[in-house]
């Protein structure tokens, strides 16, 4: 008979397990003591090296963190920095929150302080300085240190956003070929694995840490790994995880129909929800971007034609200084700051999933060489626009042997009597040159204010040009190759069909080239045929050989993973291949259906804005600047009628000292700085608005944004300096005629 063995009780349980505890402990630090063993220390170390070998330089804003972020240690609040945090490591930045932060609060300090240094060094210079322009000058000052702040402590999450946009690009193609793969080859693993071998950009990188986190040991298999990547997707991109989980669900179903049913499942579902969230947001973004443009581009361009009488009125307290910073600062950063709003809402699954990097003349995007072109045509514009100012020193003038200045009846237009061309102005009234120690003030001329408009064309003309000597060969590459895309996408399907029929890979690619006579594909067959049949090659070799092979004069990424599927499943059998060649011939179509279908969506949207930004900004502003500079040339003949009239009243008591005296030209904003102003403003507005435009459309796309500014500065500043330049010379000559006649 067999005697019960006692059981062991639990407290005699929890002694077991302090004391294997205390000896795992025990034997750990004689190891870490002995061999200078820390496995935290291994596994950081691991991680450095991958992400060096994924991520080979730090960003720009990794270094400034590492640097600035370093200086002081802030405590965070446990829930402020696992949000921060969660950005950092969404965008794979090796920065701490504590860094993140520091870097934002010394960025505020640093403009601050030295807002408040430049205001006293000007009043320990001239004592005599108006005090209301220090306290304006500081106001100004603590917004751009709020800007500032804002700007970089918000950078992580922008940074996080601009990784989600461009792997959410690839989940359509990341879902694509993990499904084609597991129809053959029911492996979860080698699909993924596959998958992001072949994947591009960010998404690429995720899956590769995924299993850089199994082979760690951090989780004990994919699915595990898995699980815990989708968790961070989960509210971005639901329809993703979905689809994912459709696909190892498949992995239990014991019938191959309904297996591969349930995988052409998940790719359907993550086409629907991409189409159904751009749909949503389509519908949402029409109100913000509205007001984006009444309040960003409207209301300020119309701000801005009061600002010259309003000058006047308050006595020179609103000086072109104030006025630059409020229109070329603080304003941009509220419209960028509200496209970023809308920009932060949209959502993810859909937009341009090529990568830049891959392109062959991606040297010609990161040349600096097309900076030196178009410095070397901007800067003389950028000086001529500068004359004015030139012509008031003496260097200049007594070597060329100048005047200061000229009237417009000495160099031909007598109809405009003694108008000057650049019309600097004493605050004193006198005439120019001025008395020693009066302020001079201008220039007021029409010239002047025509030779203004070459400083924003010089401006626009430096980023225009750079940006299309980037861009060109690569947008027509990328065209190209898209148009050749859609043409290789019937090119599978007939490929696919031939090896259905049990002809071998190797006949039915000459059968292919037969059938696409005349098209762009055909030579892509014809190469690979003459590499088996001539050289001997196999199918491989004939189509990936770095020298002869057929992809190299096709960098298209379709073709080349269609290719490595075809080699990968020819492995399983024909029929098989057959199958995975015909399954993304449909897939393809599918997504390029629903492409066209979203951007048919945001068709209306993106086309309102392109119009406002491009048309009636240009339009309005041009206008106020002929406004401003009519206003200037009535002050002027006014006065100078006064000095005709010595102050003189007619019988209704009428004068021209009384209207002079309350619009005093010299205290007004000179329309030469105005306009400059203006031309700016618009210049930063294409910037900010081109971006959000392209990322609305195409999600984070540098290569269509950088194109697109090309194009939009062109256009929008050919509109503006015709409208100004028609308005300035119209209204003046107007406002010549009508006051001629009052004089008279």
């Amino acid at each position: 008979m067999v005697k019960n063995i006692p059981r062991p009780s639990s407290k005699s349980n929890v002694q077991v397990q302090k004391s294997t505890k205390d000896i795992m402990n025990k034997y750990t630090g004689i190891l870490e003591s002995e061999f200078d063993y820390h496995p935290s220390d291994v596994s950081s170390k691991n991680y450095s090296e991958f992400k060096k070998e994924m991520i080979p330089s730090l960003s720009s804003y990794e270094k400034w963190a590492k640097s600035l972020g370093n200086l002081i240690n802030i405590k965070i609040a446990e829930k402020d920095r696992a949000k921060i945090q969660a950005f950092l490591t969404t965008a794979y930045l090796d920065v701490t929150a504590s860094q993140a932060l520091t870097l934002a609060i010394m960025s505020l300090l640093g403009i601050f302080f030295a807002t408040i240094f430049i205001a006293v060094a000007v009043y320990l210079i001239n004592p005599e300085v108006n005090t209301g322009n220090l306290i304006s000058f500081g106001f100004l000052g603590v917004i751009s240190a709020v800007f500032v702040f804002y700007y970089t402590y918000s950078m992580p999450q922008r940074l996080a956003n601009s990784w989600r946009l461009k792997a959410s690009s690839q989940m359509v193609p990341a879902i694509l070929y993990v499904v084609v793969y597991m129809k053959h080859t029911s492996n979860l693993e080698r699909a993924v694995e596959f998958a992001s071998q072949h994947l591009e950009g960010p998404l690429a990188l995720d899956f590769k840490k995924i299993f850089y986190d199994v082979e760690i040991g951090k989780y004990s298999n994919i699915k595990t790994a898995l699980d815990n990547y989708f968790e961070s997707w989960r509210e971005y991109a639901p329809e993703f995880v979905e689809s994912f989980h459709l696909i190892e669900s498949s992995l239990y179903e014991p019938s191959e129909t309904r297996r591969v049913q349930i995988l052409e499942k998940s790719l359907q579902v993550i086409l629907d929800g991409v189409y159904e969230k751009m749909l949503k947001y389509s519908r949402e973004i029409r109100s913000p971007l509205t007001n984006i443009y009444m309040l960003g581009i409207v209301l300020p361009t119309l701000g801005l034609a009061l600002l010259p009488l309003a000058s006047t009125l308050l006595q020179g307290v609103i000086a072109w200084p104030h006025v630059m910073i409020i229109f070329n600062l603080i304003i941009p950063f509220m419209v960028f700051f509200m496209s970023s709003e809308v920009l932060f809402k949209r959502p993810g699954g859909y937009g341009e999933a090529s990568v830049l990097e891959l392109n062959p003349n991606y040297a010609k995007f990161t040349s600096k060489g097309p900076w030196v072109t178009s410095a070397l045509i901007a800067i003389p514009i950028i000086i001529l626009g500068l004359i004015p100012f030139l012509f008031q020193t003496s260097l200049f003038t007594s070597v060329l042997g100048f005047q200061n200045d000229y009237t417009l009846a000495q160099i031909g237009l007598p109809f405009f009597g003694d108008m000057k061309l650049f019309d600097f102005q004493c605050v004193d009234g006198s005439s120019a040159p001025c008395a020693r120690g009066v302020a001079r003030v201008g220039p007021f001329g029409p010239v002047a204010v025509l030779l203004s408009l070459l400083i924003p064309l010089g401006f626009a003309l430096f980023f225009s040009i750079a940006y299309k000597l980037k861009t060109k060969d690569l947008i027509k590459s990328r065209e190209g190759t898209r148009t050749l895309e859609e043409e290789f996408t019937n090119s599978l399907f007939i490929l696919g069909n031939r090896l259905g029929e049990g002809i071998p890979a190797e006949i039915a690619f000459s059968r292919v080239a037969e059938t696409t006579k005349g098209q762009k594909t055909e030579n892509f067959f014809m190469i690979a045929n003459q590499n088996m049949q001539e050289l001997g090659m196999p199918l491989e070799a004939a189509i990936f050989d770095k020298k002869r092979g057929a992809i190299t004069y096709y960098p298209s990424t379709l073709i080349s993973t269609s290719m490595k599927i075809l080699i990968e499943s020819v492995k399983k059998g024909l029929q098989a291949a057959a199958r995975s060649l015909m399954s993304i011939s449909e897939y393809v179509k599918n997504i390029q259906k629903i492409n066209q279908r979203l951007r048919d969506l945001l068709a209306e949207v993106v086309s309102d804005m392109r119009s406002n930004m491009t048309f009636l900004a240009p339009l309005l502003a041009g206008i106020v600047v002929g406004l401003s500079a009519m206003i200037t040339v009535i002050l002027n003949k006014l006065k100078t009628m006064q000095a005709l009239t010595g102050g003189a009243t007619d019988t209704s008591g009428f004068s021209f000292a009384s209207i002079t005296s309350i619009f005093n030209v010299t205290l007004m904003i000179p329309p030469y700085f105005l306009q400059i102003i203006i031309g700016l403003y618009l210049v930063e507005i294409v910037f900010i608005l081109t971006g959000a435009l392209v990322t609305v459309d195409s999600g984070k796309d540098p290569l269509k944004e950088k194109y697109d500014l090309a194009r939009y500065l062109k256009t929008c500043m050919i509109l503006y300096l015709t409208t100004a330049l028609l308005s300035i010379v119209a209204l003046a000559v107007l406002a010549s005629i009508a006051l001629t006649g009052l004089a008279g």
